[in-house]
Parts: structure tokens; C-alpha cells; sequence
């Protein structure tokens, strides 16, 4: 197979990453040193979970030997720097994804952030009827007849928290259509988003598909109608530069543990002025301002969201993460990462009888270039066997429906086999991969 060859519309000024810098960059993580049924691992799970790097245990540790004390409580030296260090990663993070420190909330991960934003919209009616939170929060509550518009595509962190809602509230829950390849329609995007939408959710990137979505036009037609946007970006934070503001979503979810941070911590964006009129999710100390035996008086955001002792040694952790993506180059990431998704479509789509999910190699959908990831099915063999088998070769990939259900069912599948690559992995380890799974149907008595 060809060496990775960057796609034409993703050159950057800076210096591409090659085979040499990304076996230096393997080097600072631990785990991926050691050998699975003796074979060198093969870390192919990313879009699931990534692995960290020296740096980032470093720094969680670090606190716990140095700093660590409750945040915002204390009044004594070693609370005031973990309180500091605390802030501090907010502020790393925040300024990652092109967003103020006062616009990231610190959540356990990114199914929380989204839940966080469905549950506090739906207290929004709850809070104007009795008049509680001014003419902002009225503009945020949900009603019968009022609707909900998401895609096929989705995650089921970002399906099931909007059916929940759309039953709590009365609303309508609808989606945007995928056609026979998974690509998003939108020209049904364009019919269904309208004047009773009030909520648009949608992935970045698809963790099935590899595909990204056409962020720009899905943000117009939606404020056009008039309605909020929540951006799942749990597998575009880690592999591609992220401009929240400049993409002019309203709220965005991440996940720490996809992004070289620790599990246990991740975020919500969302811009200030809807933070700040949002009801809160989880009540308590730490979120207050005032609290008598009958009400409370709520903090602005972020801190309305953190009720409780907070995940400090995590967001320690997750800034150092991003501290390590930067200096890498999130820009070199992405081209690195796309060359690689470029490589596994093109040699999985060369195996006879295994189907690729998602672009075709060589075609970009909605303009951009598939991401680090594919996956797909074998004929004859199921995902969790072809996971098995690739197991015994020391390659760890994703089987099963990858929580997208609704997309597996419209493809004609119950499950697929997902390899992820990320700024660790090298050409090697993907052909290595494809050797492998060369060799699943005949292993399996499946090839004719």
C-alpha cells in the first residue's frame, strides 16, 4: 500500500506528522508497550477510549501529592491552590475549543453535559409557569407541539436524553433521515427543521461512519427557525481543531477519556447567556448563593452546574491532555488522522466480502474527508468474532452497535467491527490490522 499521502484539503503550514514523529509520540504512553497474546499491541479502540500519556498520569498524581484539598471552600493555603488548579484547567480547557472558561461546565462526561442540557430544558417550563427565572427562562421552555429534531446517526447519548425530554414535555422528537450510505439527507434536514423546532442535536463526527457533518449548514437552518443547537463533539474534540464560538453552536458536549484524559471528567459548552438562564441539573452545596428552610438562590454559571465536591484531579488531568494535543498540533492531528482513515478504507474496502460503513475511499460527504475511523461487516462473520479472531493477532478494535442502534438498523445490521486510530498510531499498525482481518473470512470458513 501507497505511503500516507495528506488529503489536498487539509495542507497546513506546519510540518506533517510522518511514521518516525508518531513512533516517538507511541513512546510516551505506557500501555501501549507491552505485547496481548504475544503479539505487539495493536491499539485500534480510540473513538471508544484513548490512552494516556506519561504527562497526564504525571499531573493527576502530582495533585494528589501536592495541592490536593476541596475547591472553593477552604480558606487555607493548600485549598487555595487546588482551587486555583482547579480554575486553571478550566480556563486550558475552554481555551482548546475556542470558548471562555465561564462557558465550560465540568461534567463526568459527555452523556452527562448532554442530559445536563435536556433536564435543565425541561425544568424551564416548570420554572415560568411559576415564575421563577425571568422572561430568559421562558424562552427556553418546551410545550406540546413544540419539536425536537436530531439524526439518524446519532449516538444513543444523544437520541435517548431527547426522547426523554420530548415525553416529559409534550414535544415532538424528529430526525434527519441517512440514505442507503449512511450520508445525512439534507434535503430532508432543510424540510423538517422549521417553525416549531426548538432544538437541533446533532454528532460532529459520526463514531460509526467516520463521517463529519455539515456543522455550518445544520447551525443556519436551525437559528434561522429560531432554535437551539447542541453539538455532540465527542469525536471531533480529540482529532481535528475545534472553534466552538466560530462554529456558533449554542451548547457542545465532550468526553475527557477520548482525548488523552482521565475517565470520569468531561464537559459542557454552552454560551453564557443560556448557562446563566438554564435551570440546574444536580442541586446542593458549592452551586448556591443564598439557602433558607424554603428556596434556594443559585450561582451564574459555570459553578450552577458543579453542585458537590467536584472532579478536580481529573480536570487537573484533562488540561494537561489538551496541553499535549496543542503542542502536538490538533491541526497535524487531523491531517495525520485522516490519512490514516483514507488507508483503512482503502484496504478494507480491497478485502473480498467485507463492507465498508460510511465515504467510499477517496470521496469526502459534505465536504470533508472521512476521520480516523471505519468501520464494517463480514460476510458471513459475526463482529464479535471477527473481534475474537483479531484479539488473538494483539489488535483491539470495536464490535458491536457502538450505542447507534437506530444507524446499525438502517444500514441492514445489527453490528459492525470499528478500527480508530489516533495521533498515536502508525501505518504499521494499520497494515498489520488489515492483514489481519485479510485473513478472517478464510479462517472462519467463510471466504468462497
Amino acid at each position: 500500500m501507497a505511503l500516507v499521502k495528506t488529503p489536498p484539503t487539509l495542507v497546513r503550514s506546519q510540518p506533517a506528522l510522518d511514521d518516525a514523529e508518531v513512533t516517538r509520540i507511541r513512546n510516551d504512553f505506557p500501555v501501549l508497550d507491552q505485547q496481548i497474546h504475544g503479539h505487539p499491541l495493536v491499539y485500534l479502540d480510540s473513538g471508544a477510549t484513548s490512552q494516556k500519556p506519561r504527562t497526564v498520569l504525571e499531573a493527576e498524581q502530582d495533585f494528589y501529592e501536592q495541592r490536593n484539598a476541596a475547591v472553593h471552600r477552604g480558606a487555607h493555603e493548600l485549598a487555595v491552590r487546588a482551587t486555583d488548579a482547579y480554575e486553571d484547567a478550566r480556563a486550558a480547557v475552554a481555551g482548546f475549543v475556542g470558548a471562555s472558561p465561564e462557558e465550560i461546565v465540568w461534567t463526568s462526561n459527555a452523556t452527562e453535559a448532554i442530559n445536563l442540557v435536556a433536564y435543565a430544558l425541561g425544568t424551564a417550563a416548570i420554572w415560568a409557569e411559576r415564575g421563577r427565572g425571568g422572561e430568559a427562562v421562558k424562552d427556553l421552555a418546551l410545550r406540546p407541539g413544540d419539536e425536537i429534531v436530531v439524526t439518524e446517526l446519532e449516538h444513543h447519548a444523544n437520541l435517548i436524553p431527547w426522547q426523554e425530554l420530548a415525553f416529559r414535555t409534550g414535544a415532538s422528537l424528529r430526525w434527519i433521515p441517512v440514505d442507503d450510505a449512511g450520508r445525512l439527507r439534507m434535503d430532508e434536514a432543510e424540510r423538517i427543521i422549521g417553525p416549531k423546532t426548538r432544538v437541533v442535536a446533532f454528532a460532529h463526527a459520526s463514531n460509526v461512519l467516520g463521517s463529519v457533518a455539515p456543522v455550518t449548514e445544520l447551525v443556519d437552518l436551525a437559528h434561522r427557525a429560531g432554535a437551539l443547537t447542541v453539538l455532540d463533539a465527542c469525536q471531533s474534540a480529540p482529532h481535528m481543531p475545534l472553534d466552538l464560538a466560530a462554529l456558533g453552536v449554542d451548547f457542545a458536549a465532550f468526553s475527557g477519556h477520548k482525548m488523552l484524559a482521565p475517565t470520569g471528567i468531561g464537559a459542557l459548552y454552552g454560551r453564557r447567556e443560556l448557562l446563566d438562564a438554564l435551570p440546574p441539573f444536580l442541586v446542593g452545596g458549592s452551586m448556591i448563593t443564598t439557602v433558607t428552610m424554603e428556596r434556594a438562590e443559585y450561582l451564574p454559571a459555570p459553578q450552577r452546574f458543579e453542585a458537590g465536591t467536584q472532579r478536580i484531579s481529573q480536570a487537573v488531568a484533562f488540561a494537561a491532555a489538551v496541553d499535549y494535543l496543542a503542542q502536538v498540533g490538533p491541526d497535524r492531528i487531523h491531517v495525520w488522522e485522516s490519512a490514516l482513515g483514507e488507508r483503512l478504507a482503502e484496504g478494507i474496502d480491497a478485502i473480498p466480502g467485507v463492507r465498508l460503513l460510511g465515504p467510499a475511499p477517496g470521496t469526502e460527504w459534505h465536504g470533508s474527508p472521512r476521520i480516523g475511523l471505519a468501520a464494517f461487516d463480514v460476510e458471513g462473520v459475526h463482529a464479535h468474532d471477527v473481534g475474537q479472531y483479531l484479539d488473538s493477532a494483539g489488535i483491539a478494535v470495536r464490535v458491536g452497535h457502538h450505542c447507534a442502534q437506530p444507524l446499525h438498523r438502517r444500514l441492514g445490521l445489527t453490528a459492525s467491527t470499528r478500527a480508530s486510530a489516533y495521533l498515536y498510531t502508525t501505518t504499521d499498525e494499520v497494515d498489520a490490522f488489515l492483514e489481519a482481518l485479510g485473513e478472517v473470512r478464510g479462517y472462519f470458513g467463510a471466504a468462497r
